[in-house]
């Protein structure tokens, strides 16, 4: 049984997962999602860390903010590991929590020992054009009324939509779901695409220095998995694409992006600081 505490700290929902003595791993999740979505991961990776994961602002269990600009989100992760005391910490970023985990590099080098980088895209330009779920869910005028008519068997399609095989979705990342308003997630996503269309995620990455890891399905619905290579210009950057998973490796191939994970980190802590 994984030790789990849970705190509301800077306007975030955060769970801690495994015990506190060891390595700290900051997991932080995509748009509207939670930290409910790293479910089936928590428990390997809680057995070699200790996994912090955030509830971004209006998402999951935390309450709204005022702004959801990608730097403002960033700094109040800055904010979290400065309370506790951290520093050089692998931080985890679920497709848009990938540019909220870069923009905290940009902030704060100090606070970044390397980067994971899940199913984020390269730019605008890598979206692929959605389900018709999707599409119905979050375009007006119809989205804001079929917005909290939600069910969870539609949330559940919503989620499916974005993988390639069916796969079991945990009850908490779809009661967390439940919680987002229409208004906060429309806000989320222009916040978001207005962070990448300032400069694409490869540019941002050449500007850090600090080792990153690049997990992309290569069957990704959402973004178009051949965009993924233009991850390998980027120095001290490496790429997996895991074959026949979607947009949600950490439900649908929970094993291998454990590992993947896991020896990463690992191989991270033992390269020396320049």
């Amino acid at each position: 049984m994984v030790h789990r505490d849970v705190e509301l700290v800077h306007g975030m929902h955060v769970v801690h997962d495994g015990p506190r003595t060891a390595s700290p791993l900051v997991l932080i999740h995509g748009s509207g999602a939670s930290g409910a979505s790293w479910g089936p991961v928590v428990e390997a990776l809680a057995g070699r860390h200790h996994v912090i994961r955030v509830d971004l602002p209006g998402c999951g269990r935390s309450p709204t903010a005022p702004t959801y600009d990608v730097p403002r989100q960033a700094s109040r992760v800055a904010e979290l590991l400065d309370d506790l005391g951290l520093r050089d910490v692998p931080v985890v970023g679920h497709s848009s929590g990938g540019w909220v985990a870069i923009s905290l590099a940009e902030q704060r080098h100090d606070l970044v020992g390397s980067l994971v980088l899940i199913s984020t895209a390269t730019s605008l330009d890598a979206l692929q054009p959605q389900p018709f779920i999707l599409r119905a869910l979050l375009a007006p005028p119809f989205g804001a009324l079929l917005w909290p008519r939600r069910s969870d068997a539609m949330i559940r399609k919503g989620i499916g939509a974005t993988m390639v095989r069916p796969v079991d979705i945990p009850d908490d990342t779809v009661a967390d779901l439940k919680n987002l308003t229409y208004r906060t997630f429309r806000k989320i996503l222009r916040c978001n695409g207005a962070y990448v269309a300032e400069r694409s995620t490869p540019d941002r990455l050449t500007g850090l220095d600090v080792p990153v890891l690049v997990i992309f399905g290569a069957a990704d619905p959402r973004y178009y998995p051949a965009t993924a290579r233009q991850y390998d210009a980027v120095p001290n950057t490496r790429l997996e694409m895991l074959p026949g998973v979607g947009h949600m490796p950490m439900l649908e191939a929970p094993e291998l992006t454990s590992e993947l994970l896991l020896g990463f980190t690992a191989a991270a802590a033992d390269t020396p600081t320049p």
